[in-house]
């Protein structure tokens, strides 16, 4: 299984960003595909994920500014990102969850600075 992920960069506060994740090799849309990030000196935590059964969950911190969608027959999921806020800076990742295990792709920065 391998993600590519993509559509990181720099943005000013209150910008748009969009991530787009292309994943191979694996039943996705029986997964749970998601996105996380870690921030320097912080634990990667979640952002968003999409289960295989149409569910989605945010972390209360992008509620309302990110949304995540997927894609089951070009095998993405992506996430439009709004209002970037400079805590919103950090490394992004997907990830798949499928039969047990995990999968991650290799990382897209984002840079909310002016």
């Amino acid at each position: 299984v391998q993600l590519q992920a993509s559509g990181g960069g720099l943005v000013q506060p209150g910008g748009s960003l969009s991530l787009s994740c292309v994943v191979s090799g694996s039943a996705f849309s029986l997964s749970t595909a998601g996105w996380y990030r870690q921030a320097p000196g912080k634990q990667r935590e979640l952002v968003a994920h999409y289960t295989s059964d149409g569910f989605t969950r945010y972390a209360d911190s992008v509620k309302g500014r990110f949304t995540i969608s997927r894609d089951n027959a070009k095998n993405a999921v992506y996430l439009q990102m709004n209002s970037l806020k400079p805590e919103d800076t950090a490394v992004y990742y997907c990830r798949l969850y499928y039969d047990r295990r995990e999968y991650w792709g290799q990382g897209t920065q984002v840079t909310v600075s002016s």
